[in-house]
Protein backbone atom coordinates (compact mmCIF):
# COMPACT_ATOMS: atom_id res chain seq x y z
CA UNK A 1 0.00 0.00 0.00
CA UNK A 2 1.39 3.61 -0.94
CA UNK A 3 1.90 6.36 1.14
CA UNK A 4 -0.84 8.12 -0.29
CA UNK A 5 -3.33 5.58 0.25
CA UNK A 6 -2.06 5.59 3.94
CA UNK A 7 -2.94 9.59 4.05
CA UNK A 8 -6.21 8.99 2.25
CA UNK A 9 -8.12 6.92 4.55
CA UNK A 10 -7.55 9.26 8.05
CA UNK A 11 -8.81 11.80 5.58
CA UNK A 12 -11.88 10.35 4.54
CA UNK A 13 -12.88 9.24 8.37
CA UNK A 14 -12.27 12.90 9.38
CA UNK A 15 -14.50 14.47 6.60
CA UNK A 16 -17.05 11.63 7.78
CA UNK A 17 -17.08 12.69 11.22
CA UNK A 18 -17.26 16.19 10.41
CA UNK A 19 -20.05 15.36 8.25
CA UNK A 20 -22.13 13.55 11.14
CA UNK A 21 -21.32 16.10 13.65
CA UNK A 22 -22.86 18.89 10.95
CA UNK A 23 -25.83 16.78 10.15
CA UNK A 24 -26.25 16.32 13.89
CA UNK A 25 -26.35 19.73 14.47
CA UNK A 26 -28.75 20.56 11.98
CA UNK A 27 -30.96 17.92 12.57
CA UNK A 28 -30.64 19.67 16.14
CA UNK A 29 -31.50 23.14 14.94
CA UNK A 30 -34.30 21.69 12.48
CA UNK A 31 -35.77 19.65 15.85
CA UNK A 32 -35.05 23.09 18.03
CA UNK A 33 -37.12 25.95 15.16
CA UNK A 34 -39.77 22.60 14.74
CA UNK A 35 -40.19 23.34 18.64
CA UNK A 36 -40.26 27.32 18.62
CA UNK A 37 -42.94 26.58 15.87
CA UNK A 38 -45.52 24.55 17.60
CA UNK A 39 -45.68 26.72 20.87
CA UNK A 40 -47.81 29.69 19.94
CA UNK A 41 -50.28 27.40 18.93
CA UNK A 42 -50.21 25.35 21.34
CA UNK A 43 -50.24 27.65 24.22
CA UNK A 44 -52.33 30.34 22.47
CA UNK A 45 -55.20 28.16 20.83
CA UNK A 46 -56.92 26.94 23.68
CA UNK A 47 -56.93 30.29 25.22
CA UNK A 48 -57.98 32.20 22.16
CA UNK A 49 -60.57 29.38 20.32
CA UNK A 50 -64.07 29.69 21.57
CA UNK A 51 -66.85 31.59 23.52
CA UNK A 52 -65.91 32.79 26.95
CA UNK A 53 -68.83 32.65 29.39
CA UNK A 54 -68.60 34.47 32.66
CA UNK A 55 -70.36 32.73 35.90
CA UNK A 56 -70.49 36.28 37.18
CA UNK A 57 -72.06 39.52 35.64
CA UNK A 58 -73.30 42.97 37.21
CA UNK A 59 -75.66 45.27 36.56
CA UNK A 60 -76.22 49.35 36.39
CA UNK A 61 -79.02 48.21 39.34
CA UNK A 62 -75.80 47.44 41.81
CA UNK A 63 -74.74 51.22 41.81
CA UNK A 64 -78.50 52.24 42.44
CA UNK A 65 -78.72 53.46 38.29
CA UNK A 66 -80.47 52.60 35.09
CA UNK A 67 -78.86 51.37 31.96
CA UNK A 68 -79.98 50.80 28.26
CA UNK A 69 -79.12 47.51 26.87
CA UNK A 70 -78.13 48.03 22.86
CA UNK A 71 -76.87 45.89 20.49
CA UNK A 72 -73.77 46.50 17.85
CA UNK A 73 -73.29 45.49 15.05
CA UNK A 74 -69.10 44.87 13.58
CA UNK A 75 -67.81 45.42 9.84
CA UNK A 76 -67.39 42.41 10.09
CA UNK A 77 -71.31 41.30 11.00
CA UNK A 78 -70.63 40.44 14.67
CA UNK A 79 -73.48 41.52 16.87
CA UNK A 80 -72.37 42.87 19.98
CA UNK A 81 -73.86 43.50 23.47
CA UNK A 82 -73.30 46.90 25.20
CA UNK A 83 -74.72 48.81 28.13
CA UNK A 84 -75.14 52.90 27.88
CA UNK A 85 -75.26 54.68 31.09
CA UNK A 86 -77.00 58.16 30.02
CA UNK A 87 -75.64 61.09 31.10
CA UNK A 88 -77.37 64.96 29.84
CA UNK A 89 -75.25 67.17 27.58
CA UNK A 90 -72.07 64.54 28.89
CA UNK A 91 -68.38 66.04 28.92
CA UNK A 92 -67.54 62.86 27.14
CA UNK A 93 -68.51 59.11 26.52
CA UNK A 94 -65.98 56.63 27.91
CA UNK A 95 -66.60 53.11 26.32
CA UNK A 96 -65.07 50.54 28.36
CA UNK A 97 -63.78 46.76 27.21
CA UNK A 98 -62.57 44.65 29.59
CA UNK A 99 -59.63 41.54 29.33
CA UNK A 100 -59.03 38.49 27.62
CA UNK A 101 -60.66 35.72 30.16
CA UNK A 102 -62.06 38.22 33.39
CA UNK A 103 -63.99 40.58 34.20
CA UNK A 104 -67.11 40.44 31.91
CA UNK A 105 -66.97 44.32 30.90
CA UNK A 106 -70.16 44.84 33.30
CA UNK A 107 -67.40 44.66 36.32
CA UNK A 108 -66.72 48.12 35.15
CA UNK A 109 -70.74 49.66 36.00
CA UNK A 110 -68.93 50.76 39.53
CA UNK A 111 -66.77 52.79 37.41
CA UNK A 112 -69.52 53.86 35.00
CA UNK A 113 -71.21 55.29 38.47
CA UNK A 114 -67.98 57.52 39.28
CA UNK A 115 -67.90 59.20 36.21
CA UNK A 116 -71.69 59.45 36.15
CA UNK A 117 -71.69 61.46 39.02
CA UNK A 118 -68.79 63.50 37.33
CA UNK A 119 -70.79 64.26 34.41
CA UNK A 120 -69.21 61.42 31.50
CA UNK A 121 -71.72 58.75 29.90
CA UNK A 122 -70.69 55.70 29.64
CA UNK A 123 -70.64 52.62 27.10
CA UNK A 124 -69.73 49.30 28.43
CA UNK A 125 -68.77 46.77 24.97
CA UNK A 126 -68.86 43.31 25.54
CA UNK A 127 -66.07 42.61 23.20
CA UNK A 128 -66.39 39.58 20.65
CA UNK A 129 -66.45 35.74 21.68
CA UNK A 130 -67.31 37.36 25.65
CA UNK A 131 -70.73 36.90 27.26
CA UNK A 132 -73.80 37.59 25.17
CA UNK A 133 -71.82 39.22 22.24
CA UNK A 134 -71.16 37.05 19.50
CA UNK A 135 -68.27 36.10 17.56
CA UNK A 136 -66.50 32.24 18.41
CA UNK A 137 -62.89 33.06 18.55
CA UNK A 138 -60.65 36.20 20.60
CA UNK A 139 -58.74 38.02 18.38
CA UNK A 140 -55.49 39.65 20.67
CA UNK A 141 -56.19 43.06 19.69
CA UNK A 142 -55.94 42.16 16.14
CA UNK A 143 -60.13 42.25 15.58
CA UNK A 144 -60.73 43.49 18.02
CA UNK A 145 -60.78 47.40 17.22
CA UNK A 146 -63.50 46.83 14.90
CA UNK A 147 -65.62 46.42 18.10
CA UNK A 148 -65.04 49.73 19.16
CA UNK A 149 -65.48 50.72 15.82
CA UNK A 150 -68.58 49.66 16.17
CA UNK A 151 -69.17 51.82 19.43
CA UNK A 152 -68.14 54.96 17.84
CA UNK A 153 -70.32 54.68 14.82
CA UNK A 154 -73.73 53.78 17.58
CA UNK A 155 -72.29 56.79 19.77
CA UNK A 156 -71.88 58.82 16.05
CA UNK A 157 -75.77 58.52 14.87
CA UNK A 158 -77.02 58.84 18.13
CA UNK A 159 -79.02 62.25 18.97
CA UNK A 160 -77.63 62.58 22.34
CA UNK A 161 -73.75 61.92 21.67
CA UNK A 162 -73.02 62.24 18.05
CA UNK A 163 -70.89 65.94 19.20
CA UNK A 164 -69.48 63.76 22.34
CA UNK A 165 -65.55 63.34 22.29
CA UNK A 166 -65.25 59.47 22.78
CA UNK A 167 -62.64 57.88 25.22
CA UNK A 168 -61.79 54.26 25.02
CA UNK A 169 -60.67 52.70 28.05
CA UNK A 170 -59.79 49.36 28.44
CA UNK A 171 -58.17 46.54 30.64
CA UNK A 172 -55.23 44.20 29.66
CA UNK A 173 -56.84 43.39 26.55
CA UNK A 174 -59.08 45.74 26.22
CA UNK A 175 -56.41 47.72 27.35
CA UNK A 176 -54.48 47.07 24.44
CA UNK A 177 -57.78 47.41 21.88
CA UNK A 178 -58.50 50.77 22.74
CA UNK A 179 -54.98 51.58 21.70
CA UNK A 180 -54.87 50.04 18.76
CA UNK A 181 -58.63 51.28 17.98
CA UNK A 182 -57.38 54.97 18.88
CA UNK A 183 -54.31 54.52 16.60
CA UNK A 184 -57.33 53.22 13.51
CA UNK A 185 -59.93 55.49 14.36
CA UNK A 186 -59.09 59.65 14.72
CA UNK A 187 -62.82 59.87 16.17
CA UNK A 188 -61.37 58.57 19.54
CA UNK A 189 -60.44 61.77 21.21
CA UNK A 190 -58.47 59.81 24.23
CA UNK A 191 -57.36 56.67 25.54
CA UNK A 192 -57.10 55.08 29.39
CA UNK A 193 -55.86 52.22 29.54
CA UNK A 194 -55.09 49.56 32.43
CA UNK A 195 -52.12 46.84 32.13
CA UNK A 196 -52.08 46.79 28.06
CA UNK A 197 -49.66 44.80 26.30
CA UNK A 198 -46.99 46.03 23.78
CA UNK A 199 -48.13 43.54 21.33
CA UNK A 200 -48.80 39.66 21.71
CA UNK A 201 -45.66 38.36 20.27
CA UNK A 202 -44.23 40.37 23.59
CA UNK A 203 -46.61 39.31 26.33
CA UNK A 204 -46.29 35.91 24.84
CA UNK A 205 -42.28 36.21 25.28
CA UNK A 206 -42.14 37.87 28.23
CA UNK A 207 -43.94 35.11 29.96
CA UNK A 208 -42.26 32.70 28.59
CA UNK A 209 -38.69 34.26 30.64
CA UNK A 210 -36.74 32.51 27.80
CA UNK A 211 -32.88 34.58 27.10
CA UNK A 212 -32.90 37.01 24.77
CA UNK A 213 -31.68 34.94 21.40
CA UNK A 214 -34.08 32.86 22.13
CA UNK A 215 -36.99 35.54 22.34
CA UNK A 216 -35.64 36.78 19.17
CA UNK A 217 -36.64 33.78 17.31
CA UNK A 218 -40.21 33.05 19.84
CA UNK A 219 -41.23 36.49 18.57
CA UNK A 220 -41.12 35.75 14.94
CA UNK A 221 -42.62 32.44 15.51
CA UNK A 222 -45.58 34.07 17.45
CA UNK A 223 -45.70 36.69 14.56
CA UNK A 224 -46.17 33.79 12.60
CA UNK A 225 -48.60 32.35 14.02
CA UNK A 226 -51.07 35.15 14.61
CA UNK A 227 -50.79 36.11 10.91
CA UNK A 228 -51.73 32.72 9.79
CA UNK A 229 -54.33 32.90 11.98
CA UNK A 230 -55.93 36.91 12.02
CA UNK A 231 -53.89 37.34 8.77
CA UNK A 232 -51.24 39.22 7.55
CA UNK A 233 -53.07 42.16 6.71
CA UNK A 234 -53.89 42.99 10.52
CA UNK A 235 -49.63 42.21 11.11
CA UNK A 236 -49.70 46.29 12.11
CA UNK A 237 -52.43 46.31 14.61
CA UNK A 238 -50.20 46.41 17.87
CA UNK A 239 -50.08 48.71 20.52
CA UNK A 240 -46.51 49.30 20.04
CA UNK A 241 -47.34 50.76 16.04
CA UNK A 242 -50.68 52.03 17.04
CA UNK A 243 -50.09 54.57 20.01
CA UNK A 244 -47.50 56.10 17.82
CA UNK A 245 -50.03 57.47 15.46
CA UNK A 246 -52.20 59.20 18.38
CA UNK A 247 -50.91 62.42 17.17
CA UNK A 248 -51.43 64.94 19.65
CA UNK A 249 -54.55 63.22 21.05
CA UNK A 250 -53.90 62.32 25.25
CA UNK A 251 -53.93 59.55 26.81
CA UNK A 252 -53.40 57.71 30.34
CA UNK A 253 -51.37 54.43 30.36
CA UNK A 254 -51.46 52.54 33.80
CA UNK A 255 -49.61 49.48 34.80
CA UNK A 256 -47.85 47.33 38.16
CA UNK A 257 -44.79 46.98 38.59
CA UNK A 258 -45.23 43.50 39.54
CA UNK A 259 -47.60 41.98 37.13
CA UNK A 260 -47.50 38.73 36.07
CA UNK A 261 -50.15 38.66 33.55
CA UNK A 262 -48.64 41.27 31.97
CA UNK A 263 -45.14 41.86 32.54
CA UNK A 264 -43.96 45.33 33.24
CA UNK A 265 -41.66 45.00 29.74
CA UNK A 266 -44.62 45.99 28.06
CA UNK A 267 -45.52 49.15 29.88
CA UNK A 268 -42.09 50.13 29.15
CA UNK A 269 -42.38 49.68 25.33
CA UNK A 270 -45.28 50.90 24.51
CA UNK A 271 -44.24 54.52 27.05
CA UNK A 272 -40.91 54.78 24.30
CA UNK A 273 -43.04 54.21 21.45
CA UNK A 274 -45.68 56.55 22.37
CA UNK A 275 -45.88 60.42 21.81
CA UNK A 276 -44.54 62.80 24.40
CA UNK A 277 -48.08 64.42 25.92
CA UNK A 278 -48.89 60.85 26.62
CA UNK A 279 -49.39 60.20 30.81
CA UNK A 280 -48.24 57.48 32.78
CA UNK A 281 -49.68 56.40 36.18
CA UNK A 282 -47.11 53.23 38.07
CA UNK A 283 -48.22 51.35 41.28
CA UNK A 284 -45.90 48.91 43.20
CA UNK A 285 -47.15 44.92 43.27
CA UNK A 286 -48.71 42.74 40.97
CA UNK A 287 -52.12 44.43 40.09
CA UNK A 288 -53.15 43.87 36.98
CA UNK A 289 -56.73 45.48 37.65
CA UNK A 290 -54.38 48.76 39.05
CA UNK A 291 -56.60 48.06 42.39
CA UNK A 292 -57.03 45.17 44.47
CA UNK A 293 -59.97 42.71 42.92
CA UNK A 294 -62.74 43.53 45.30
CA UNK A 295 -61.82 47.43 44.88
CA UNK A 296 -62.59 47.14 40.77
CA UNK A 297 -65.89 47.17 41.51
CA UNK A 298 -66.15 50.45 43.85
CA UNK A 299 -62.75 52.12 42.43
CA UNK A 300 -64.41 55.78 44.41
CA UNK A 301 -62.74 53.48 47.63
CA UNK A 302 -59.46 53.81 46.31
CA UNK A 303 -58.97 57.33 46.46
CA UNK A 304 -55.14 57.39 44.77
CA UNK A 305 -56.62 55.21 41.37
CA UNK A 306 -60.35 57.21 41.43
CA UNK A 307 -57.64 61.05 42.02
CA UNK A 308 -55.89 60.00 38.91
CA UNK A 309 -58.80 58.83 36.09
CA UNK A 310 -60.99 61.63 37.33
CA UNK A 311 -58.00 64.31 37.16
CA UNK A 312 -56.60 63.23 33.62
CA UNK A 313 -60.34 63.15 32.15
CA UNK A 314 -61.23 66.59 33.88
CA UNK A 315 -57.88 68.06 32.64
CA UNK A 316 -59.01 67.09 29.19
CA UNK A 317 -63.02 67.17 28.85
CA UNK A 318 -63.97 69.16 31.98
CA UNK A 319 -66.00 72.35 31.92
Amino acid sequence: MDANAERTRPDRRRRRRIAWIAGGLLAALVVFLGVLAVIPPLITNPMVDGHVAFDRVWTAGDHAMASERVTLTTSDGIDLVADLVPVEAPKAVVVFLSGTHRPSVTAFFGHAAMLRAQGYASLLVEMRAHGESGGTRIALGFEEPRDVQAAVAFLRAHPDYREAPIVAYGLSLGGATAINAAGLTPDIAAVVSLSAFSSWADVFVDNMGVPEPVATLQRAFVRLYTGLKYGFDLRHVVPTTQIARLGDRPALLMHSRGDTQVPFASFERLVAAAPPQVETWVRDGDLHLMVEDDGFLRPLEDAAYAARVLGFLEAHFGR
